[in-house]
């Protein structure tokens, strides 16, 4: 980019040279910014920082880690909680955040603020939680972990079908969850999770498209990695009264996912019935009308996207699956328009090109 805009009036004698050098400043930058917001984070969130009282010691040995459960103080609202920490202790951006959360930047940003000057004006100290604080921080830790990964997972904007940095962070933290705090089944169920929908990375792209998981060679995914999931699954069931967490619910369907085929899309419609009833959220019924239209028909699943595009007014997704249902339907022109909608809202460059060729292609079924 600098060089776009510094190189109009002609290339330097040494264009490799330049762009090295401009690199290793950027690079020197991005450094000195991270240091800097490490060492200035408390006086972001507040002016006071308090020292940790000897008995009081935690046992989380990873500073971010630690970074993450401090910054999830249960003063805050869980949203602000997990806004703030993603923001300062996991480094995403506003904007990344804010599509999350499927709200807009400027909105993301005040609540952000908020977040921030609640801290402020409450006076809550800065401070490692001990041990016998986690539990009550631990439902926004795993949040924040979560999202980590679900951005690094399904990029919302870019050119990257994949941010794997960001995916292993989050498996990473899970790990040194599931050390720390080894009894708790939505630990276990989050890692599970994780573990499951990363071990089909590398059958998720080919030729710098977009492979769904239908069409997917699953002599691509990780073994190693599936066995783990399913693993972790086992044990996170045995230590929950039915049906379990939301985390819990999501890696079983995971796992129903990455069973033999042909994939049982009734238990993955029953799973999301009850997740939907666990956690009721218009992302939850998105999924859940997908589930449904596979065990049923689409007819099935079209009823259960009604309204959940004004629901979810930032996101592709309920729009996109319109499309899909209709064509099955064969409505086509109907489809096209739910595509066109679906089209406008895509940030990520793979997604709107895999989207484009699926519209295409329903398009010449028309002619």
């Amino acid at each position: 980019m600098a060089a776009l805009r510094q190189w109009g009036d002609g290339l330097p004698a040494n264009p490799a040279g330049w762009l090295l050098t401009v690199a290793r400043r950027r690079a020197r930058d991005h450094a000195r910014r991270d240091a800097t917001l490490a060492r200035k984070l408390p006086l972001l969130i507040t002016d006071e920082v308090e020292e940790e009282d000897d008995e009081d010691v935690t046992t989380i040995a990873d500073e971010r880690l630690r970074l993450v459960f401090t910054t999830c103080h249960p003063a805050l609202a869980r949203h602000a909680q997990v806004a703030l920490t993603l923001r300062y202790a996991s480094g995403l951006t506003t904007r990344e955040i804010a599509r999350l959360f499927l709200v807009s930047e400027p909105t993301m940003a005040a609540r952000i603020t908020r977040a921030k000057r609640k801290i402020a004006e409450a006076g809550i100290p800065y401070r490692v939680p001990a041990d016998a604080d986690l539990p009550e921080r631990l439902a926004g830790v795993l949040t924040v972990v979560y999202l980590v990964f679900t951005e690094g997972y399904a990029p919302a904007a870019g050119a990257r079908l994949l941010r794997s940095e960001l995916c292993d962070e989050a498996i990473r933290q899970g790990r040194m969850l599931l050390e720390l705090l080894p009894d708790e089944p939505e630990v276990a169920a989050l890692q599970a999770l994780m573990l499951l929908q990363h071990a089909r990375r590398d059958a998720r792209e080919q030729a710098g498209g977009l492979v769904r998981l239908a069409d997917q060679d699953r002599t691509r995914w990780r073994a190693d990695e599936i066995d783990a999931g399913l693993a972790l699954v086992g044990s996170a069931r045995r230590r929950s009264a039915p049906p379990g967490g939301a985390f819990l619910l999501q890696a079983r369907i995971a796992a129903a996912h990455v069973a033999e085929p042909p994939t049982d899309w009734t238990s993955i419609a029953a799973l999301y019935d009850l997740l939907e009833r666990t956690q009721p959220s218009p992302a939850v019924r998105l999924n859940r009308a997908i589930a449904v239209a596979e065990a049923e028909g689409p007819a099935s699943g079209l009823e259960l996207l009604d309204g959940l595009e004004a629901a979810l007014p930032g996101s592709h997704q309920p729009a996109l699956a319109t499309g899909e249902l209709l064509a099955r339907l064969g409505r086509t022109p109907a489809a096209l328009r739910a595509y066109d909608r679906a089209l406008a809202l895509i940030g990520n460059d793979v997604v709107r090109a895999h989207v484009t060729e699926r519209r295409d292609e329903v398009a010449r079924r028309r002619a």
